[in-house]
């Protein structure tokens, strides 16, 4: 089984979208609407979205299960106020589970969270427990910059995020660190706000002392961590000179990297340099890159083909595709459990 632990509702109808322009034109004016109640997208519309789509591509490149959140993007924190994430975040959150209960055998949901600038994590509790226990979600994304690229927040250590994180371990659900729209002209989105706040938050976590604290606390950085396992031998010298343990004993029992990579040099490097059993299979599809690389004459998203090439084990590639999300995401495995969809590989996902 090949479980993808990062897709995002990027072809959600034009309704969606349309909402959120209104939404943000009336930002001055939130009596003027519009009203959760007047997006109506049908289950027509949303099975459309996705067999022409998402669907179509996961059976085209062999991959079973995604595990699927709101547009990264369109969470856009920065905008409006608290209760103009809240209702954004409920919409999109509702959305991603319509896609879930339509799929079940395909997609499982990742939830938005209504962050806002300098407003306390804790306002973000209900949507979580709304998410995980209403609608079965088996993760979450934590923006770790509500502020669009222009880091206001205090660093992931800090205790201002531990309302959140008790909430996170008593759920044992992870969350995958990811930013959203950049306000910011000096850096791109996609381009440069991603992969900044990837190597942003695993130093941060470097320089403090959130899991001990948080011993079950589990971070997915994604987009294959953006500058860490490039500069592996800089983080692991850091670490030396700031007198933390090895980086194994330090992060890696809680810190995670998906292969969002798009390109086979990356890959190598990251199964060379991170421990495979950090390694989560992901492809973002369809995301931020959608071209087809005229170096190959495959999309660049098409991450299974990098692992298949990879010098790994049979063993080993199964754990990426398989193994540790079902250890990662506890969530995920006892719904796939519940539905009859037992792990191949139980030396690697009990415990």
């Amino acid at each position: 089984m090949i479980i993808d632990c990062h897709g995002h509702y990027t072809t959600a109808p034009k309704a969606l979208e349309d909402w959120r322009a209104r939404q943000i034109a009336n930002l001055a004016t939130p009596e003027l609407g519009p009203r959760a109640a007047e997006l109506q997208i049908g289950d027509d519309e949303l099975r459309q979205s996705i067999e022409t789509n998402q669907l179509q591509q996961m059976k085209q490149r062999g991959s079973d299960l995604t595990v699927f959140s709101p547009r990264a993007s369109f969470m856009a924190h920065h905008l409006g106020d608290f209760d103009t994430s809240a209702t954004w975040a409920a919409i999109c959150n509702e959305l991603v589970h319509r896609v879930c209960e339509l799929f079940p055998e395909h997609f499982i949901g990742a939830a938005m969270l209504p962050q806002s600038p300098g407003v306390d994590p804790r306002t973000c509790i209900p949507e979580l427990e709304k998410c995980v226990e209403g609608y079965g979600f088996v993760a979450v994304n934590l923006n770790p910059d509500p502020s669009g690229g222009h880091w206001k927040e205090p660093p992931l250590t800090d205790r201002w995020w531990y309302p959140l994180y008790e909430k996170l371990v008593e759920y044992d659900v992870p969350a995958m660190i990811h930013v959203s729209t950049s306000c910011n002209a000096c850096f791109h989105t996609t381009g440069a706000h991603y992969l900044n706040a990837d190597t942003t938050a695993f130093m941060q976590c470097l320089t403090g002392e959130l899991f001990k604290d948080f011993p079950t606390l589990r971070f997915v950085i994604p987009h294959g961590g953006g500058a860490v396992p490039y500069h592996w031998g800089r983080f692991r010298g850091l670490a030396q000179a700031l007198d933390k343990p090895p980086l194994d004993e330090h992060l890696l029992h809680n810190v995670y990297f998906d292969t969002c990579v798009y390109h086979q040099p990356g890959i190598d490097l990251l199964t060379r340099v991170i421990p495979v059993d950090n390694i989560l299979f992901a492809s973002e599809m369809i995301g931020a890159v959608r071209g087809i690389d005229p170096l190959t004459g495959h999309h660049y998203d098409d991450t299974r083909r990098y692992i298949e090439a990879a010098e790994l084990t049979h063993e080993q590639r199964n754990r990426i595709y398989e193994g540790n999300a079902r250890r990662v995401y506890p969530r995920l495995n006892a719904a796939l459990k519940a539905r009859g969809r037992q792990s191949q590989h139980r030396t690697v996902c009990e415990g």
